[in-house]
């Protein structure tokens, strides 16, 4: 009776981790990181580049993002017609941007990102504990398969396969998951882990790193008794991350987007002509 137990929470939890992988959309970011219709008339039918960076500047400047292309330039989509919130990319497979995106997963069928990342780590645990267990409890009958104990041909087949499919499954969610841990301990995505994030200072692979418990809590929120609950408990809304102390000393960036709009609208910001020459890279 207490195999059955186990078996049947396992599976709920690695069913229901599973369904909420699939069928949580990803999020795009809002709609002040749009391009309004004033502005898209006056970029697109702008052709000195110098004026269209200024327009990008003027807009990014009202915006709370502080990473940048590679060669130094604003964050921009131009099938999306926005400007890429921080930690954002746009996949190709859901045409759209999407907030925070890890990777576009085929196993799900759906873009793993902010609002659904999360879960996909849950789905990941929940499915290697279930493998897990089903290699455990199949494991005594293949001793006796091995010792002969066992007569039944048909059974025979099923344990072998069954044991065969679980570990086979077990090993290779086992690297995936140990990857997966190992990205959310430096507050990584799979996309920063090929490519650091550039900020006004350089690429920094560790811009967004503030610690193992706190980023642990980007993903999972502050309460603990949520962590191992298909729950949304992630921290923020996925347009605006905390930096490391470094990347804030570094760069001159605010701590929070109320911070940014109070202080950003108001004043000009420090080394405006800086700020309006950077080169402008269009990104897809």
């Amino acid at each position: 009776v207490a195999y059955l137990v186990v078996f049947h929470i396992l599976f709920v939890l690695f069913v229901w981790t599973y369904w909420k992988s699939v069928f949580t959309l990803p999020i795009q970011p809002g709609k002040k990181f749009h391009m309004s219709y004033a502005d898209q008339e006056r970029y697109e039918s702008e052709e000195r580049p110098e004026v269209q960076r200024q327009i990008l500047a003027e807009i990014a400047r009202k915006l709370p993002v502080y990473t940048r292309t590679g060669s130094g330039g604003i964050r921009f989509c131009d099938r999306c017609q926005l400007i890429k919130p921080d930690r954002c990319h746009h996949c190709s497979v859901c045409a759209m941007c999407v907030l925070k995106m890890d990777h576009h997963c085929p196993w799900v069928n759906n873009c793993i990102g902010f609002s659904n990342y999360k879960f996909f780590l849950l789905f990941l645990a929940y499915s290697l504990l279930y493998c897990l267990y089903i290699a455990a409890t199949v494991f005594k009958y293949f001793i006796k398969y091995w010792t002969g104990e066992l007569t039944n041909g048909r059974s025979k087949f099923h344990i072998l396969f069954l044991l065969f499919v679980a570990i086979m499954f077990f090993v290779s969610l086992m690297f995936l998951f140990g990857y997966h841990c190992w990205l959310v301990s430096r507050n990584r995505s799979t996309l920063e882990a090929f490519s650091a994030p550039v900020f006004q200072n350089g690429p920094d692979k560790n811009g967004f790193n503030l610690g193992f418990v706190k980023n642990l809590q980007q993903v999972f929120g502050e309460e603990k008794k949520l962590w191992l609950l298909p729950i949304a408990s992630s921290q923020g809304d996925g347009h605006f991350f905390p930096m490391r102390a470094l990347s804030e000393a570094r760069n001159p960036l605010l701590t929070n987007e109320e911070q940014w709009e109070e202080d950003g609208i108001d004043e000009e910001p420090q080394g405006s002509g800086e700020a309006s020459s950077l080169a402008i890279e269009r990104e897809t």
